[in-house]
């Protein structure tokens, strides 16, 4: 039997659903003013992978685009990997559903990275890099001004311990960087949203999300335990995340031990190189199009 309608419980669900839609909006909307992220005229390509964090940045920034100071272009972007068993029908008809200019991008770099990386290795960096050069491509060939990537505030923290633990690098994602070569300026509106509330989100606009079978399949990955280790945090100690993620954004280079950074011999900071300024998510294969 159909389930009995209960007009209180669907009133409830839709309060909810709008406070929390509001929530990512104003982070979203902070985040872009914070770190200029979107000016009048650009074309912004939003990476979508048919994973929650894509869905729900395309859907946030088709919101915020309609009341938003200045005009801009949003397109939609999709990487067919040629993955077996992807449902190639499912983001084509969500996206003419949307009304949003989108393109699909068919390359099989599945094969390529089933073929170079030997079986129980890591996928991610070298499916990461390919992804990155096809998209990065695609966007200048189509006059696209910022590339947006579903990172958000969880991946920043993940990214920086990686970088610590495995890279002996003190650095994370940025949420906006411009690539080595000046041909793409990549941002990541997302940059102050928790993913519990995207998974929430997710779970209440009811995208049909589509699960990867490459990278986001693997187990033990250090990404996926230092995720763990940053949930249990969460979980034990509440305020631990939000603390880090404000030191973050509050650094002082004279605390810490880098003279690339601080002119220790004249007390100063000394000039940021751009020099070797890659994207910090390329190194642990984390990029948007990944299952997001």
């Amino acid at each position: 039997m159909p389930r009995a309608i209960d007009p209180e419980h669907d009133r409830k669900a839709r309060l909810e659903q709008n406070k929390l839609q509001k929530r990512l909006r104003r982070e979203v909307g902070q985040a872009i003013a914070d770190f200029s992220m979107i000016e009048a005229g650009d074309k912004v390509m939003c990476c979508l992978s048919g994973g929650k964090d894509s869905y729900a940045m395309l859907d946030v920034l088709l919101n915020l685009q309609k009341s938003a100071p200045v005009d801009f272009n949003l397109i939609a972007v999709n990487l067919d990997q040629k993955q077996p068993g992807f449902p190639e029908e499912v983001l084509p008809a969500y996206l003419a559903r949307l009304g949003v200019e989108y393109h699909i991008i068919e390359k099989d770099t599945y094969s390529i990275v089933k073929e170079k990386v030997p079986e129980g290795k890591t996928t991610c960096g070298l499916c990461s890099r390919l992804r990155r050069g096809i998209l990065y491509n695609f966007a200048e060939q189509h006059g696209v001004t910022k590339i947006a990537l579903g990172h958000h505030r969880d991946d920043l923290l993940e990214t920086l311990f990686l970088n610590m633990f495995y890279g002996g690098r003190l650095k994370t994602m940025p949420p906006k960087l411009f690539s080595d070569d000046g041909r793409n300026v990549v941002i990541r509106p997302m940059a102050y949203c928790r993913e519990k509330d995207l998974e929430r989100y997710a779970a209440m606009r009811e995208f049909p999300i589509i699960p990867c079978n490459l990278c986001g399949s693997q187990e033990n990955l250090q990404r996926q335990v230092v995720k763990d280790m940053l949930t249990n945090w969460d979980r034990q100690h509440p305020g631990r995340i939000e603390s880090m993620f404000r030191a973050i954004c509050n650094v002082e280079p004279s605390h810490l031990a880098d003279p690339s950074l601080y002119d220790f011999d004249n007390n100063s900071r000394s000039s940021p190189s751009a020099a070797g300024a890659v994207d910090p998510a390329v190194d642990f294969g984390r990029l948007d199009v990944l299952n997001l």
